[in-house]
């Protein structure tokens, strides 16, 4: 477990791949194995599935916990992920809109109606010989939304356990990796980028050397809100 920074009002972690965010059916989650690290009581503002690893935020008060989850919850936090595929994908950028259902075994699924839609943007890339390289900002913030979203695109998650289905080779790990956090708090800019450390498969993301952005996702072009982008 470890810490990537530390301010008077939260913390930011780096959460493994495989551990629940939650406690259950007697194992200790993650949260609760940070507050005994730390010996404090601490709030969450989002959370990450058991497959992702990366960036978490804590809050150190209920009032810091509050106004961080109104950041989320009004999509004022800049939050990008790395996914993995095996897969090309339908279309090499863009963005992935639909409301979602659930599906069967824990699986959800994307609908074609738009009453609640979860909002993906993503651009891709690929090197000879790699997996594909996506790099995807959320909108919204639904269950599974990024691992929906890049099955519906025909590029399933290297490694994911639910929406990949099998493969010739088992990976290590589900290769999504929520990388890269951007907000304002309290008059204060904060930007943090996390590349991935566990992984066979992360060991040399300089091999995308089309991927330019990599280090700096906010400066790709992506669209607002509610405007399409070419395929």
């Amino acid at each position: 477990m470890r810490v990537i920074d530390e301010t008077e009002h939260f913390i930011v972690v780096e959460k493994p791949a495989g551990a629940n965010f939650h406690s259950e059916d007697g194992e200790t989650g993650f949260f609760a194995q940070l507050e005994l690290t730390r010996s404090e009581k601490l709030w969450p503002v989002h959370r990450l599935d058991k497959v992702t690893s990366g960036l978490l935020i804590a809050a150190r008060s209920a009032q810091v916990a509050r106004d961080l989850g109104d950041l989320f919850e009004f999509h004022q936090i800049e939050k990008y992920y790395l996914a993995l595929s095996d897969r090309k994908p339908k279309k090499k950028q863009g963005s992935v809109v639909g409301d979602m259902s659930r599906s069967r075994r824990g699986s959800w699924k994307l609908e074609t109606t738009h009453e609640n839609p979860a909002r993906t943007q993503f651009f891709s890339y690929g090197s000879d010989g790699c997996p594909r390289l996506f790099i995807v900002r959320l909108r919204t913030g639904k269950t599974h939304q990024i691992r929906v979203a890049l099955k519906s695109l025909g590029s399933p998650i290297l490694g994911d356990p639910i929406y990949h289905g099998p493969h010739d080779i088992e990976p290590d790990r589900c290769y999504l990796h929520a990388y890269a956090l951007r907000f304002s708090l309290y008059d204060l800019d904060y930007c943090y980028l996390l590349v991935p450390s566990e992984g066979i498969e992360w060991e040399a993301l300089d091999r995308w050397s089309s991927a330019q952005h990599l280090y700096s996702p906010w400066d790709l072009p992506w669209p607002k809100v509610g405007v399409s982008t070419p395929e």
